[in-house]
């Protein structure tokens, strides 16, 4: 007997807990090819911004050991255009979660305000790892009261589901999940990219032309995974956990760990079809097992006596 994959985000039913992470599969057109697109729990679209956006000036990717360097720049059509492409996805049977993304409390607002005008989306990604120019440039999402004021103004504009996406580049990325809670997210999806860089040897110059970038893939996996554990024992809203999945075994690790659904990123990339394969992984994983409903492995690495052998730092000592 096959297992139970819905679970839910808010007030939104997904049918699996399996989506792409944002900015690695465009509006999935690219993707429709290998796979019903539809067969997944949600399909998160490309960061969108109020204005059209042409990014950063390449080069904005580069290959390190187990990881990739992105710095893209949010390039994107900007939401009056992507609201054709989001309408034309959903239209199909996906359910589209759109990632929102900009540089002051109007921008997001402004992209909101027009999307809400269609059925098509489902639920907002609010990514507050963008610099906050009204604050200096300091990110929306490094600071938990400018985390809180932005989500009590999201929040009064719309019913449908908040997802606040929480940048790994904080001191204590808990303190910032309640505050996403306490001002009325409906969840937190969890890592985006860290912070990181490259050298060209031969030049002796950066490789991006940013010099920064955002890291993802394999490299990221334990420390996404660590801050996944911690913030789904902070808060009492679902967590999307991303950050290095690669493939079903990752993903189950995720769910174990105490997230509702999974992201899969940069592997995308690498294997065009590693999101169904998540979905069908899981779902064997869980029939091996005796399961027979998703929600009965998330969090359960948790019930074990493994958080109770040492503390914080990892030294053993409580």
């Amino acid at each position: 007997m096959a297992a139970d994959l819905t679970v839910k985000i808010g007030n939104l039913t997904l049918k699996n807990p399996v989506m792409p992470a944002s900015g690695c599969f465009g509006y999935g057109e690219e993707y429709a090819p290998f796979y019903d697109l539809n067969k997944l729990g949600a399909v998160v679209v490309k960061g969108t911004t109020a204005k059209p956006c042409l990014g950063n000036p390449p080069i904005r990717l580069a290959e390190t050991p187990a990881g990739l360097l992105n710095a893209i720049g949010l390039q994107n059509p900007g939401v009056e255009a992507a609201r054709e492409k989001i309408r034309s996805l959903a239209q199909t049977g996906v359910t589209v979660i759109v990632n929102v993304a900009g540089h002051s409390v109007e921008d997001y607002l402004k992209v909101i305000e027009v999307l809400e005008q269609d059925e098509g989306t489902a639920a907002y990604e609010i990514n507050i790892s963008c610099p906050n120019v009204s604050a200096g440039g300091m990110a929306f999402g490094t600071d938990p009261r400018i985390v809180e004021s932005l989500v009590k103004t999201l929040r009064s504009c719309t019913a449908k589901p908040l997802i606040i996406k929480l940048s790994p580049n904080v001191t204590d990325i808990a303190e910032i999940a309640r505050a996403a809670e306490n001002a009325g997210a409906d969840a937190v999806s969890l890592i985006n990219t860290l912070l990181g860089m490259a050298i060209d040897t031969s030049s002796r110059r950066p490789l991006l032309a940013n010099i920064t970038g955002g890291l993802s893939g394999p490299a990221v996996k334990p420390v996404a995974l660590r801050m996944v554990w911690q913030v789904s024992s902070a808060v009492n809203i679902p967590v999307i956990g991303m950050g290095g999945i690669s493939n079903a075994q990752d993903a189950v690790e995720f769910l174990l760990a105490g997230a509702d659904a999974v992201a899969i990123g940069a592997a995308n990339f690498v294997n065009p079809t590693v999101c169904i394969e998540a979905v069908d992984g899981i779902a064997d994983y869980l029939v091996k097992n005796g399961f027979s409903s998703v929600t009965e492995i998330i969090g359960l690495a948790k019930n074990t006596s493994a958080d109770k052998k040492g503390g914080a730092c990892g030294c053993g000592k409580k």
